[in-house]
Formats: structure tokens, C-alpha cells, sequence
């Protein structure tokens, strides 16, 4: 009943920024864990960060930590992704997911109950 939708995607040269937004229908927003996952062509989808509900808790895949930052907004039932010196290996679509809680890691996709329909982004060299 959760809807997500992922905004902000595009076509950016290498060593450019985009921040990427998701918004949340559900009128229980704050209480849920949010992550960004992507997923390029041919390839497994990856996680890429995640959100505790208070915002506290945060974590980055290796291949992103230090570039992007994953923020949220309860007020606005909206979630932030940050992607700053992008590579053209950051090419993919990009899903904005929300758990209602973890059974186990928050890396893994399966722990995740809503998935926005995906925003593209595509860096060029």
C-alpha cells in the first residue's frame, strides 16, 4: 500500500552531482527504514546506502562512501540520495526502497517491502 517515487535521475558528465529524491506515500514514513539500491544493465541489483527511521543510523557501500549522502526529511515523506563526484561506473537505475524492519542485514534487498519504480542515472566519461 506503500508507494514509492524516485525523482532526480539523468544524464551527467563524470566528476558531476545529482541528488536524487524519493518520495513516500504511506502515512507512516518515519517509522520506516529507507535504503537506495541500484542496478545496472546485465548486473545483480547492489545496495547503495541506508537510513534508520530517526535518521541516526546511516551506511554507505564502499563504492560510494565519502561521494554520496543519504538524508531524510520525515516532514516531508521524503528521502534524499546525494551523489557527488560520480563515475561513469555509478551508471544504473536507481530504486528507493523502505522496510518495515530488518530480520537481518540492511544491504540485502530481500529486507526491504516497497521499491519505487527507479530513476535513471547515466555518467558520461
Amino acid at each position: 500500500q506503500v508507494q514509492l517515487v524516485e525523482s532526480g535521475g539523468g544524464l551527467v558528465q563524470a566528476g558531476g552531482s545529482l541528488r536524487l529524491s524519493c518520495a513516500h506515500s504511506g502515512r507512516t514514513f518515519s517509522r520506516y527504514e529507507m535504503g537506495w539500491f541500484r542496478q545496472a544493465p546485465g548486473k545483480e541489483r547492489e545496495f547503495v546506502a541506508r537510513i534508520s527511521w530517526s535518521g541516526s543510523g546511516k551506511n554507505y557501500a564502499d563504492a560510494v562512501k565519502g561521494r554520496f549522502t543519504i538524508s531524510r526529511d520525515n516532514a516531508k515523506n521524503t528521502v534524499y540520495l546525494q551523489m557527488n563526484s560520480l563515475k561513469p561506473e555509478d551508471t544504473a537505475v536507481y530504486y528507493c526502497a523502505a522496510a518495515k524492519f530488518y530480520s537481518g542485514s540492511y544491504y540485502l534487498d530481500k529486507e526491504y517491502d516497497y521499491w519505487g519504480q527507479g530513476t535513471q542515472v547515466t555518467v558520461s566519461s
